[in-house]
Parts: C-alpha cells; sequence; structure tokens
C-alpha cells in the first residue's frame, strides 16, 4: 500500500509543483497516474520513491514512512524511472548482479534467468548497457526493478520504448502481480492502455489532484459513454 498525506512541493516560493496532494493505492490494483507534461506527476514519483525531499505532509509505503525509515520503505518497492539511460558502462549482467547484491536476492540466477528471458535480451547480457537499444535498455532497468520480486511496483512510463510482446507480457505481469494482493504504481500518457488495465485512475494537473477513481465513478460524474481520453482531455482542460 502507498500513501500520500497532504504532501506538496515547491521548486520556487509560493509555485507549488505539488499541492496537498492526499491519496491511497490499495493492495491489489494497478492504479493509473494520469496528467498532462508538467502536471506534478514526475515530481510525485521522485518524492514517493526518495530522489526528492518532502516540503509538506508524509508518504508511507506499507506503512513505513520514506523520509524517516528510508531504508524499510525503498526495500519494499522496486522502481521503473522513465529514463532508461542508466549504469551505461556496465554489462546488462552486471548491472543485475549489482541489484541483486543491493537486494539481497538469494535465488538471482533463477530470476535472472527467468526475467531476461522473459524479455528477451538473456543473449546480450555481457554486453555493456550502452550498446544496448532504447528499448533493451527499458528492459534491463525493468529486469532489475523485479529482481527480488517487490510488493510494490512504482513504475514511470514503463511501456516506452517496449516492442508489442515484451509491452504485452509487461501488462500481463502487471495484473498478475495486482492480483496476488500487491500494489501496482502506473504513470502513462498511454491513455488506452490505462484503460484497459487500470483498476482506478489519478488525474492530478497544476500540482492537484482533479480525480481519483474507477473509469466508471469517472463517467458518471463527468460523461457517460466517453472514454478515458475524452474524459481526459474534459477534466484537463477545464482546470
Amino acid at each position: 500500500m502507498i500513501e500520500f498525506k497532504n504532501v506538496s512541493k515547491s521548486y520556487k516560493q509560493n509555485e507549488k509543483a505539488v499541492s496537498d496532494l492526499n491519496l491511497t493505492i490499495n493492495n491489489g490494483e494497478i492504479f493509473g497516474f494520469l496528467g498532462p507534461n508538467g502536471a506534478g506527476k514526475s515530481t510525485s514519483i521522485r518524492m514517493l520513491t526518495g530522489i526528492l525531499g518532502i516540503d509538506e505532509g508524509s508518504i508511507l509505503i506499507d506503512g513505513y514512512d520514506i523520509t524517516s525509515q528510508a531504508i524499510e520503505a525503498k526495500k519494499s518497492f522496486g522502481y521503473v524511472s522513465d529514463n532508461p539511460d542508466q549504469f551505461l558502462s556496465l554489462k546488462g549482467i552486471e548491472y543485475l548482479n549489482f541489484m541483486a547484491d543491493i537486494y539481497e536476492v538469494e535465488n538471482r540466477k533463477e530470476r535472472i534467468q527467468e526475467l531476461t528471458k522473459r524479455f528477451g535480451i538473456d543473449d546480450v547480457l555481457n554486453n555493456r548497457i550502452e550498446s544496448y537499444s532504447h528499448g533493451m535498455r527499458q528492459k534491463i532497468i525493468i529486469c532489475g526493478c523485479l529482481l527480488n520480486d517487490p510488493k510494490n511496483w512504482i513504475l514511470d512510463e514503463p511501456l516506452t520504448g517496449l516492442d508489442p510482446r515484451s509491452s504485452f507480457d509487461l501488462k500481463e505481469m502487471m495484473r498478475s502481480h495486482a492480483d496476488n494482493g500487491n500494489c501496482v504504481f502506473f504513470s502513462t500518457h498511454v491513455l488506452d492502455v490505462a484503460e484497459k488495465i487500470c483498476d482506478r485512475v489519478g488525474i492530478i494537473n497544476k500540482g492537484k489532484l482533479l480525480f481519483v477513481g474507477t473509469l466508471e465513478e469517472m463517467r458518471n460524474t463527468f460523461k457517460e459513454d466517453s472514454s478515458l481520453e475524452e474524459l481526459f482531455l474534459e477534466i484537463t482542460e477545464n482546470d
């Protein structure tokens, strides 16, 4: 479970990038976090993962405070950022072993084999990540995120650059993970994907949360017989 409690963040005085965010992502669901560019999504995710400090409020992950109990909180989630250009000088297998060391993965050999084969990169693990295509870099980062089978998945635009097969597999894995009582927090600009796989969505714009609920609840509130894309545009344009 992930909880934002009265969370705010400012980069400039009197200008909040995120304002008084209250949000709970429950175990057993895929939650889609949606918003235009500059809406506050990335800032919220960076505070959630401990990359950015929190000006006001608190964030709990399985009851652990990301600020005061950072190690415990970080052990309880896996994070895929929106930029896969990381650890480029390492070989793929070196990066995965590094991640396995950090998270103390005992069955690392089996997990590495299972994940890299599923994403079709098991044959390039001895190559440096800098030689990988964008999609392959995305895949190696996802494999590193999932090595220790974390209860909470925090995925920031994870489908970007993935081929159709890998995209399908990741969505299937997200669904299975949530159905097993775990939490998937998923940021995306691809609204038709969010419409198909998310149990609930939250829409943020100009740092403020405008809506939280199911697609059915959104339609009942705003406009029936509309797609998520149409509803999203209406909600954000009227804000």
